[in-house]
């Protein structure tokens, strides 16, 4: 219990018990109801926000507003603070439980199908806000409470599966408190890590902007840290803004392709490009459920909170196994990457299982012999064997640097590939005894496969990509590592892909057709990655601007576009006013893709 400290707030119909929490916004009391005599959380209104006259003008219609959702997922709205009261409050729905934060910081993550299931709990929420109008703007765990055991009522027999264990808190107050101009100065109202690009930009927000923090929660559910951070909320900010993160199956493999790539198109930098709405998300998400056996997901989510520790212990267990059958079926049906993706999975789980290891090893022998067999009809097979192959050896040789930890992020690893000659088969009609490792011998790189190669054999390529870092390279519409490495072609022409790190950074060039000749030493093939074009634009009838970053006067009005050769350019702007009325100077940052508005005042 929290003692009552001396300002805590008189209130006629509720008697304030005790301080449960105290946020950037509001403190929560837990407080009696005097006339029904039920408990509540009273939500106080920080003093420096009430006194906005807006603020306090608006404080009871948005609560109203909010008061209108009814759903099991949704802190429940029971009364508002009158307008002539000395307090602005909120009183709803006081839920016994922690909140998502205290669950993660106590288990740092939770296995991938319980977070998801967790995620259709809080669309289920969202989606019955946004048929009324309402979003919510700031998903986080902060503002998802969990019920950890349901009540009384609910704890005996098969129902209480069914009762909502997961809560929203907090819907409108964001809307509220920026809709006032609480944060035109420049305060970052929330979690920075947690708002869409265009909350941050103050763009339109709809819908899709609860999609993308639903995106983030999830993320930061299933790897157990943030998609985006920094060292400081500015970092952040730009992380966000510039769309880059690390995939959640990198950062943790166990998650498995599919649901991160769900979370990916979450988290899409652009509106357009995520899913339309909420239930578009939760469709997805009930689809990779239900292929991995997960059809109940309310009820998996009761049993883990139930005995969370229990629950995890059982997991793998049941999980792998799963997988292994899937991994089989897309074999079956040459669905070679899915095949890949999920034997991939089962193996972040269980990187020395014999079993699993033969499965793959089979995988890539027939594949070799498939490729022998379709080299003459320049069929390019896909690359996912070849990199499940990597990824399944690599473990077996226990490599320390690809260990599966939750916290990890296997994206700045180095990679090395290997070759599996798999065990002798034991012989029929003696004792059984235990295979022995399986012996493995460096390979060089391997090469994405093309036509035939014409008479006269193959050449090494050495490859340089000048501008933006990070890029990637596609030969003949296969991944292929380049940077410090050689690799082997067969002569004659070939498709060269040079892709950029990120589309919210960088131009993609168009593919090369590279002749690969015969001659002594590499061939070099050169490619460049440019980074986006900046415009700056002035504001201000009759004013003019001159920038380090152009040359000549920019008129009011007009748009300058600036090309860019890193991905931060400084800089310097003298703005003169209408008929030389004044003249200032402003810094400018110019990073690619901006636009970036200066403006007299």
């Amino acid at each position: 219990m929290i003692a009552l400290a001396p300002t805590t707030p008189s209130l006629d119909k509720y008697e304030v018990l005790e301080e449960i929490g105290h946020g950037g916004m509001a403190t929560v009391y837990r407080a009696k109801d005097r006339r029904l005599g039920r408990d509540v959380a009273v939500k106080v209104i920080h003093k420096h926000l009430r006194e906005n006259a807006e603020v306090a003008a608006r404080f009871v219609s948005e609560a109203r507003a909010v008061a209108k959702l009814k759903h099991q997922n949704i802190v429940e709205v029971y009364d508002v603070s009158d307008e002539d009261d000395p307090e602005r409050y909120l009183v709803v729905e006081l839920v016994e439980g922690t909140t998502l934060r205290q669950l993660l910081a106590d288990r740092k993550c939770v296995p991938a199908e319980i977070a998801a299931a967790i995620a259709l709990e809080i669309g289920a929420a969202l989606e019955h806000a946004h048929l009324h109008g309402v979003i919510h703007r700031d998903i986080k765990p902060e503002n998802v409470l969990v019920n950890m055991r349901p009540p009384s009522s609910a704890r005996e027999g098969p129902e209480s599966a069914q009762h909502a264990r997961i809560k929203i808190a907090d819907f409108g107050i964001a809307k509220l408190l920026d809709a006032q101009g609480v944060t035109s100065t420049g305060q970052v109202l929330g979690s920075p890590a947690h708002m869409a690009p265009e909350q941050i930009e103050g763009g339109d927000v709809d819908a899709r902007s609860d999609v993308f923090g639903m995106g983030v929660l999830l993320y930061e559910c299933m790897v157990g840290r943030l998609p985006f951070d920094g060292k400081n909320p500015a970092q952040v900010l730009r992380k966000v803004l510039d769309g880059t993160f690390t995939p959640a199956e990198r950062a943790r493999p166990s998650i498995g392709v599919f649901l991160s790539r769900a979370v990916e198109r979450a988290l899409a930098r652009e509106q357009d490009a995520r899913f339309a709405s909420v239930a578009d998300f939760c469709d997805v998400l009930k689809k990779e459920l239900d292929r991995v056996g997960y059809t109940e997901p309310r009820k998996e989510l009761a049993e883990f909170l139930a005995d969370p520790e229990a629950y995890a212990k059982s997991y793998e267990d049941r999980l792998v196994p799963k997988l292994v059958t899937l991994g089989k079926k897309a074999r079956a049906a040459r669905d070679v990457p899915a095949a890949a993706a999920w034997f991939n999975r089962a193996l972040a789980f269980r990187p020395n299982d014999r079993d699993l290891l033969e499965q793959v090893a089979g995988m890539e022998k027939r594949e070799r012999y498939r490729r022998i067999l379709l080299r003459g009809g320049g069929i390019v097979l896909a690359s996912a064997t070849l990199g499940l192959v990597a990824f399944a050896v690599a473990r077996a040789t226990r490599q320390p640097q690809l260990a599966v930890l939750p916290e990890s992020s296997v994206s700045s690893v180095p990679t090395r590939e290997y070759v599996v000659t798999p065990p002798a088969p034991v012989p029929t009609k003696r004792p059984v005894v235990p295979d022995p490792p399986p012996e493995v011998t460096r390979a060089r790189p391997r090469l994405p496969v093309s036509a035939a190669p014409p008479a006269g054999g193959t050449r090494m390529v050495r490859v340089n990509i000048t501008g933006a870092g990070g890029g990637k390279l596609r030969v003949d519409g296969v991944e292929t590592k380049w940077f410090g490495t050689l690799f082997e072609l067969p002569l004659g022409p070939h498709q060269f892909e040079f892709v950029p790190p990120s589309p919210e950074c960088c131009k993609k060039p168009a593919v090369q057709t590279v002749n690969i000749v015969a001659g002594e030493g590499p061939q070099p093939v050169s490619g460049h990655i440019g980074y986006l074009d900046a415009t700056v634009s002035l504001v201000g009838e009759g004013a003019t601007a001159t920038c380090t970053f152009f040359t000549g006067p920019l008129a009011a009005g007009a748009t300058r576009t600036v090309t860019l050769s890193k991905p931060l350019t400084s800089g310097t702007c003298t703005i003169t006013g209408p008929d030389q009325s004044g003249v200032r100077q402003q810094s400018v940052e110019l990073r690619p893709g901006d636009r970036v508005p200066l403006q007299w005042n």
